[in-house]
C-alpha cells in the first residue's frame, strides 16, 4: 500500500473504533492480561494475542491502530530469520494478531542488549550515564561518551522480570541468586548476542540501525532453551534510520527514529508519566503517526506489504480465525 492508502486506513480504523484494546470478547478461559499481550493457557500450549495497547513508563498511553498486527507479524518474521540460532516457541500464526505457542518454563530474566548509549526514561543508559554512572550491570563504561554514541561493542544489561517494574541486575548477581547457573547464563548470553548480531545485520541491509532490544527465553518440555515472547519488534527494540545517523550525531541532534520514542518524549514533556495519577490523552496526530511508523518499519524490515485494510472488524476476524483453538 502507498502512504496515502495506509494513512487513510489508519484514519478509518480510528473512526470505526477498530483498535484491539482487549480480548475479553473471545471468552477464552485462563487468561492473563499483560502490558500489550493477552495470554491464554491452553494446557500444553499458549495463545498469545497482541493487542493495540501502547505501553511505556509501565503505563497505558493509548491504543494504536494496527499496532498488534504489526508487532505479531514482525515477530513472526524475526522468529523465522533466527531459528538457526535458537529454537523458538511458535507453533502457528493463527491470526495477524495471534500466535499459538509452546508452553515453556520461563527464565525470569530479560536479556537487554544495547548497541548505543541512549534513552529518555529515568532508567535508561543515557540518563544514568549523564548523572555520572559508569557501571551498568557489570559493564564499566568509559568517560567522555555523548548521547547516542555507539559502544565499542554491544553490552548486556539484564533485568529481572516483574509484573510491576523490572529491576536491573548484573550477571554475577544472577548467578549468585541462583536464578540460573553460570553455565546456563554463559550459554544464554552467547545466544542473545548472536540474535542481536543477526538483527543488526538484517536491519543494516534495510537502511536501519537496531539500537537496542531485549530477549526472553524459556525451557520447553524437552529441556531445550527456547526463544519466547517477541523479537526485534518496535515495542521491544529501538530503531534509527542509518543514512542520517552520523550527520545528526556530529551536529548534536537526535537520530531519526522509527519507533515509539517520540511518543515517550511527548509524555515526558507534558506530564510526569511515572508519578501523575492520570495522564493526558495522547494527541490523535501522534497516535496516527505512530501507527504509520509501525507499519513503515514492518515493511522496511520484511520487504513485505502490510495489509492495512480496515473494512473488517478485527474482533470478528479473531473470532473466526481462533474458533478451532479450543
Amino acid at each position: 500500500m502507498n502512504e496515502q492508502a495506509i494513512r487513510q486506513a489508519i484514519t478509518d480504523c480510528i473512526v470505526l473504533n477498530n483498535c484491539l484494546s482487549n480480548t475479553d470478547f473471545l471468552g477464552f478461559p485462563n487468561g492473563k492480561k499483560g502490558k500489550v499481550r493477552d495470554i491464554y493457557d491452553l494446557g500444553d500450549q499458549l495463545l498469545l494475542i497482541t493487542t493495540d495497547r501502547q505501553s511505556a513508563f509501565d503505563r497505558l498511553l493509548a491504543n494504536v491502530p494496527f499496532k498488534g498486527a504489526v508487532l505479531n507479524q514482525t515477530s513472526a518474521y524475526w522468529f523465522g530469520a533466527t531459528e538457526d540460532i535458537v529454537p523458538n516457541h511458535v507453533i502457528s500464526i493463527s491470526d495477524p494478531n495471534a500466535i499459538l505457542a509452546k508452553k515453556c518454563r520461563v527464565i525470569p530474566i530479560e536479556f537487554v542488549i544495547r548497541g548505543y548509549l541512549t534513552g529518555s526514561t529515568d532508567t535508561s543508559a543515557w540518563t544514568l550515564y549523564a548523572k555520572g554512572g559508569r557501571e551498568m550491570c557489570g559493564n564499566i563504561l568509559p568517560d567522555g561518551m555523548v548521547k547516542n554514541q555507539k559502544f565499542a561493542k554491544p553490552i548486556i544489561t539484564p533485568t529481572t522480570k516483574s509484573e510491576e517494574h523490572d529491576e536491573s541486575i548484573s550477571p554475577a548477581e544472577i548467578v549468585a541468586r541462583k536464578i540460573v547457573s553460570r553455565e546456563t547464563w554463559d550459554g544464554l548470553e552467547k545466544i542473545a548476542f548472536k540474535l542481536f548480531d543477526r538483527g543488526v545485520e538484517i536491519a543494516a541491509m534495510r537502511g536501519l540501525i537496531l539500537v537496542d532490544t531485549k530477549y526472553e527465553f524459556g525451557i520447553d518440555r524437552d529441556g531445550q532453551i527456547t526463544l519466547i515472547d517477541e523479537i526485534h519488534t518496535p515495542d521491544s527494540s529501538r530503531y534509527w534510520l542509518a543514512d542520517s545517523y552520523a550527520e545528526r550525531l556530529a551536529a548534536g541532534r537526535e537520530p531519526e527514529n522509527i519507533d515509539k520514542e517520540f511518543l515517550r518524549l511527548w509524555f515526558k514533556q507534558n506530564c510526569d508519566p511515572y508519578h501523575d495519577q492520570e495522564l493526558p490523552e495522547a494527541p490523535a496526530d501522534l497516535v496516527e503517526e505512530l501507527s504509520f511508523r509501525y507499519i513503515k518499519l514492518y515493511e522496511m524490515i520484511t520487504g513485505r506489504n502490510f495489509n492495512a485494510a480496515s473494512d473488517f472488524s478485527v474482533r470478528e476476524r479473531l473470532k473466526k480465525n481462533l474458533s478451532g483453538i479450543l
